[in-house]
């Protein structure tokens, strides 16, 4: 099975190479060529073009950085890539509209396409832990299982293509609707000079606990942003689908104002490559 993946980036990096491990043919292609460059050292071949990767392929995986990426790659360079009888995975966030919307524009250049977004960061990448879920046929999902088990023991058939991006989207809210709060909080903590560990210690045993907080603690703490697992551009272009498909479905997403804000400012502040646990400089300034 020959295998085009297309973009490797933070989590395609590793992805490609847990692919490559279970014994797939692995061509990679990424915009800025050094990041393949461990993958080159892994043994995997690499492409100069999206579509000397794809002309090798049977299936093309996609873990490119939005839609616009995806429609310059796939559908609109010159000359366009042959996806006829190819199979797209499209594993990036992307909304559920522009999801469907590849799947009919590939379905009519002769391919077939759907959807497997993935929930976890580089850890889990690493050790193929990742939470795949897929928007797809029950036909793909059993034809492409085993390839997708080799990313995440485990993975869901959600449903129909767009159904997968939108629950992608959903818990992505939960990212960065809880980095806010708990920003705040930690801030006003800190602020009003209560020990941080008694506050921690006060939510652990709490309902409100999430271990996401434990996990970001100490980039907080330490205001340490660097080596990121999801930078803060791809979470502030995350909310911003988020709010679309929220409003497409009749929901009223208002709260979703301030965490696009303090998004904004945290890439104000220059933090559009770091962690997302940087909001904390946008709650909190350091300087204030």
């Amino acid at each position: 099975m020959q295998i085009a993946w297309l973009g490797t980036g933070l989590l395609g990096l590793p992805m490609a190479a847990k692919l490559q491990q279970c014994g797939y043919a692995v061509m990679a292609w990424n915009r800025t060529a050094t990041k393949t460059e461990l993958l080159s050292s892994l043994g995997t071949k690499v492409a100069e073009t999206p579509r000397e990767a794809i002309d090798s392929a049977d299936c093309i995986c996609l873990m490119l950085q939005d839609a616009g990426a995806i429609e310059e790659v796939l559908l609109q360079s010159d000359p366009a890539p042959d996806l006829e009888r190819r199979t797209v995975i499209q594993m990036g966030t992307i909304g559920p509209q522009e999801s469907r919307g590849f799947a009919a524009r590939i379905a009519d250049r002769g391919g077939d396409y759907f959807e497997a977004p993935v929930l976890g960061s580089i850890p889990q990448a690493q050790s193929a832990n990742l939470i795949v879920m897929a928007g797809a046929t029950e036909e793909q999902f059993r034809r492409w299982r085993s390839l997708l088990t080799c990313l995440g023991p485990e993975p869901v058939h959600v449903g129909p293509v767009g159904s997968a991006a939108t629950l992608k989207l959903a818990l992505n809210q939960l990212i960065a609707s809880l980095t806010v709060a708990f920003s705040v909080s930690l801030g006003m903590t800190r602020r009003a000079g209560i020990d941080v560990e008694l506050f921690m210690g006060i939510l652990r045993k709490s309902a409100l606990f999430a271990p996401s907080f434990d996990k970001k603690l100490p980039r907080m703490l330490e205001r340490h942003f660097g080596d990121p697992n999801f930078p803060t551009q791809h979470l502030l272009k995350d909310v911003r689908l988020i709010r679309e498909a929220g409003g497409q479905l009749g929901l009223e997403t208002a709260s979703l104002d301030g965490v696009e804000r303090i998004l904004e400012r945290a890439l104000e502040l220059g933090h559009a490559t770091s962690d997302y646990s940087a909001l904390y400089d946008a709650v909190d300034p350091p300087d204030a």
